[in-house]
């Protein structure tokens, strides 16, 4: 794990005096306090290794998603879209010393990937809420940001989430904790949601919609597909699902919202969760469509939370992706000195 403590750190700070916060990252973890080092091993950072609140401190809003490219060119985009000086593809990945997931930080915008499926995203976001309470961050906004299958509605649509929920339809996730069954809730932020959908009507010709999001622990058999390697239903109950699936509320389909729901709420982060969708599950199985247009879909997606990002910060005038640098100069782009590379910060 490489440090970036160093005389030099003092530079590298950002204001804490800029925000005055009201709403702090908690943990349920009573054992932290008494830790003297707590390495977050996934993210090959470190409470003794790094200066967590330095690098990360003023971070407002993070931007979780499973693929490690998706995020990368998130940043990109985020980095264009707030007008920052040195923009370019010289990013680095915050985590580029551990091959599990990516994180990039483009000022108060943070991003790492989760991969893909709720073990991956579980474990990914006890390290990222630790490392958003050790850093100090406050008033913080999450939202998961990614692919879907679309349930009745036509692929590309972005659907905002009001509740998600497990594959018996109820707005739970279950986690087997020293052999005994946890159940926790799945409610999201109604109030961010609204937000999010305000913002994309202000989008011209934008397909939003908010709805129920199902989450499962399979991409084939427990999404009804008939296409996986294994199944044993016909189709005709696939379509019988899947029509009490639509008929439930439900909009779309992933692999990762119920946990992240839940463990939002339970640490006091308002969360949202929004993903674009490549197919209708009811018409098809398999994404057909050309990498062109899939690329339009993601860049659909990316406006949506730039957007809203930038009415967060009071730009919400400025044209997209054009002009010159016009952010607030508390938001300037953070620089910290992992041994000899240099790390700005990062998207899905």
């Amino acid at each position: 794990m490489a440090s970036i403590l160093s005389a030099s750190n003092k530079s590298m700070r950002s204001d804490r005096n800029t925000y005055v916060g009201k709403r702090f990252v908690h943990v349920k973890n009573p054992y932290l306090d008494s830790m003297d080092e707590d390495i977050l091993y996934h993210l090959d950072l470190g409470t003794k290794t790094h200066d967590l609140p330095a690098m990360f401190g003023d971070v407002k809003f993070v931007c979780v998603g499973g693929s490690p490219n998706r995020m990368k060119a998130f940043a990109l985009f985020m980095q264009k879209e707030l007008r920052l000086e040195d923009s370019g593809e010289d990013i680095q990945d915050i985590c580029a010393g551990t091959d599990r997931y990516c994180m990039y930080k483009i000022s108060p915008v943070l991003s790492p990937s989760h991969g893909m499926g709720i073990p991956s995203i579980f474990f990914m976001l006890h390290e990222l809420i630790k490392l958003l309470h050790h850093a100090q961050c406050c008033d913080v906004t999450i939202i998961r940001i990614g692919t879907s299958g679309g349930i009745g509605i036509t692929p590309g649509s972005i659907v905002i989430t009001d509740t998600a929920i497990d594959s018996f339809f109820k707005p739970q996730v279950q986690q087997i904790v020293l052999d005994k069954i946890i159940t926790r809730s799945t409610k999201l932020d109604k109030e961010l949601a609204e937000e999010l959908f305000n913002c994309s009507k202000e989008i011209p010709n934008f397909p939003a919609l908010i709805g129920h999001i199902m989450c499962t622990y399979d991409f084939y058999e427990g999404q009804g597909r008939l296409d996986g390697a294994l199944c044993n239903f016909s189709r005709a109950k696939k379509v019988d699902y899947l029509k009490r699936v639509y008929k439930a509320g439900v909009r779309n389909i992933e692999m990762e919202s119920t946990v992240f729901a839940a463990m939002c709420r339970l640490c006091g982060l308002k969360a949202a969760v929004v993903c674009l969708t490549h197919l209708d599950r009811l018409e098809c199985d398999q994404i057909t469509l050309p990498h062109d247009v899939l690329v339009e879909y993601q860049q659909r997606l990316q406006l949506l939370i730039s957007n809203f990002i930038k009415q967060r910060l009071g730009l919400h005038d400025q044209t997209s992706s054009l002009g010159s640098p016009v952010l607030p100069r508390r938001f300037v782009v953070q620089v910290v000195r992992l041994t000899s590379c240099i790390v700005y910060g990062s998207f899905i």
